[in-house]
C-alpha cells in the first residue's frame, strides 16, 4: 500500500484494508453471516504482512484470544455478528475491566438468535452499550459507506489504543456486502495511533497507574512482568476488596472516555443551518435519509440530516443542538425503537421526535421517510 490506490472493494474488504492500514497484526475468529469475508480476506493477507491468523473454536474463543494477543503486543481485530456478539459479551467486558485495546467488528443482521442471518438489521444499538454487565466504557463507530468502514476502521484501532479500551466498529450488512469505490490513501497519509509504552525500570511499572488518565502498557515479553484480572484491581494489577480504590478505578474507566468525547465524537451535519425538520440517521439508513433529504429540498421543505459516525458515547451536543433548531426529529432506523429513545432523551421536549422503525429484512426506503416528512412540512 506504499502508494494510494482505487478499488472496487465490498464494505467488509475495506474493513480488512483499513485494519492491515491501521497495523493490525492479529485476526482471531468464528465465521458467520454477514461477516465472514473480513475474516476470509486477513486469512489470506495476514501471514504475507508477519501477522498472525487463527479460527477459533467459538465466539468466546475469539474475543479471548485477541484480548491475550493485544497484552502480548499485538493491534487485535475480532469480526462478528448478532449471535456471536452476544457471545462475547463477558469478554468485552473483561476488556473495558482490564483496559486492553481491541477492535469488535459488528455486522449486524436480523435476530433475535438466529433470526435472519442474510438480512440487514440495526438492532444491536443499545447491546453494543449496555452489552457487558456493569458500568463500563463503550466506543461505538458507526459507517455508512465503504469508504467511510475504512477510515472508521483505522479511527477504531486509534481510539483503542489511545484510550486502552475495546472499540466497536458497527454496522449492517447492507453496508457490508455493497460495493463501491474506494481510495486507499498512502502509507503515512492518515495518523496511525499506537499505544503508549511505560519508561521506567521494569520493578517501577504499574500497569493501572491512577496518576496517569491512560496509563503506559507494555507488552508480555518486553520484562515488564504483570498482573491483569477482571476482578477491580490496585494500581499494580493485582486485587483489591478497598471500597474507595474499588470506586475510584470504575469511574476513572468511565471519565477516560466521557472526559474526552469532545474528540471521540464525530458527525456529518447536512442542510441543519436552516432546517425546521431534522432526521437522525445512522448506518445504511443515512443514506435513505439522505435521498429523502435531497428530493425534499428540490421542493424546498427544510430538511437536514445529522448522522452520526460515533453513536457511542451518544452525541448529545449535536442532537441538543439540532432540537432547539427543528420542530420535529425523526429517527428512521431498521429496529423497533433504540436510538430515537437516546434521542428522545436528549432532545427534552425541546422539539417533537418521531421514530420510523421496519424489522421484515428489508431496509427503510426514501419514500417512507418522505411520507413522514410530509406530515410535518
Amino acid at each position: 500500500m506504499a502508494d494510494k490506490t482505487k478499488r472496487l472493494l465490498q464494505g467488509n474488504e475495506a474493513c480488512a484494508e483499513g485494519a492491515l492500514y491501521a497495523g493490525c497484526n492479529f485476526f482471531a475468529g468464528y465465521p458467520i453471516t454477514p461477516s465472514t469475508e473480513i475474516g476470509e480476506c486477513l486469512s489470506v493477507r495476514l501471514p504475507k504482512t508477519g501477522g498472525k491468523f487463527i479460527q477459533m473454536e467459538d465466539e468466546i474463543g475469539a474475543i479471548s484470544a485477541i484480548i491475550g494477543a493485544s497484552l502480548a503486543g499485538s493491534k487485535s481485530l475480532t469480526a462478528t455478528s448478532g449471535p456471536g456478539f452476544s457471545l462475547k459479551q463477558e469478554g468485552i467486558g473483561f476488556a473495558c475491566m482490564t483496559e486492553v485495546p481491541c477492535v469488535i467488528v459488528n455486522v449486524m443482521r436480523g435476530g433475535p438468535s438466529t433470526g435472519f442471518p442474510t438480512g440487514p438489521s440495526q438492532s444491536d444499538i443499545m447491546q453494543a452499550k449496555w452489552g457487558a454487565h456493569g458500568d463500563h466504557p463503550a466506543v461505538v463507530l458507526t459507517p455508512s459507506t465503504v469508504q467511510e468502514i475504512f477510515y472508521e476502521t483505522v479511527r477504531s484501532f486509534n481510539l483503542s489504543e489511545k484510550y486502552r479500551t475495546p472499540v466497536i466498529l458497527l454496522y449492517d450488512e447492507i453496508v457490508g456486502h455493497m460495493r463501491e469505490p474506494i481510495v486507499i490513501p498512502e502509507e503515512g497519509e492518515v495518523e496511525i495511533v499506537n499505544r503508549i509504552k511505560p519508561t521506567c525500570p521494569p520493578e517501577e511499572y504499574l500497569p493501572y497507574d491512577d496518576s496517569h488518565e491512560i496509563a503506559p502498557l507494555a507488552a508480555y515479553g518486553e520484562g515488564y512482568r504483570f498482573h491483569v484480572t477482571g476482578l477491580n484491581h490496585k494500581p499494580d494489577g493485582f486485587p483489591t476488596n478497598d471500597p474507595k480504590l474499588i470506586e475510584k478505578e470504575n469511574k476513572r474507566i468511565i471519565d477516560k472516555i466521557e472526559n474526552n468525547k469532545k474528540q471521540i465524537w464525530k458527525n456529518e451535519a447536512i442542510d441543519l443551518d436552516d432546517a425546521t425538520i431534522g432526521i437522525f440517521a445512522y448506518g445504511s439508513i443515512a443514506r435513505s435519509a439522505r435521498y429523502a433529504v435531497n428530493i425534499m429540498r428540490d421542493k424546498d421543505i427544510k430538511v437536514g440530516l445529522l448522522r452520526p459516525l460515533t453513536i457511542w458515547p451518544f452525541p448529545e451536543e449535536a442532537v441538543s443542538e439540532m432540537a432547539e433548531k427543528v420542530k420535529v426529529i425523526i429517527v428512521p432506523e431498521m429496529n423497533l425503537g433504540q436510538a430515537v429513545i437516546e434521542v428522545e432523551r436528549v432532545a427534552g421536549g425541546k422539539c417533537e421526535v418521531v421514530g420510523i422503525n421496519r424489522v421484515d429484512g428489508d431496509p427503510i426506503h426514501p419514500q417512507q421517510i418522505i411520507e413522514v416528512i410530509e406530515k410535518y412540512k
